[in-house]
């Protein structure tokens, strides 16, 4: 089984006393920020592969995608 509510409570009450509203408000503002970057960029990622661009066949800026281009 779990832990009790009344076990609970005595932990709630503990870690208050220990770290104080003021920095559990910061902490979990600090937390709820870091899970929305996260989360934010997962969803930018999913679309994109992973491959670098000369693996697709697309030109990277600035290259010479052809030999003969620069003989012409």
């Amino acid at each position: 089984m779990g832990p009790s509510v009344t076990q609970l409570l005595v932990i709630l009450v503990i870690v208050i006393v220990v770290f104080g509203t003021k920095r559990l408000r910061n902490i979990g503002a600090d937390l709820g920020g870091a899970i929305k970057s996260f989360r934010t960029s997962m969803k930018e990622g999913e679309g994109s592969d992973d491959k670098p661009a000369e693996d697709k066949g697309e030109a990277i800026e600035g290259e010479v995608t052809s030999k003969k281009a620069d003989k012409d």
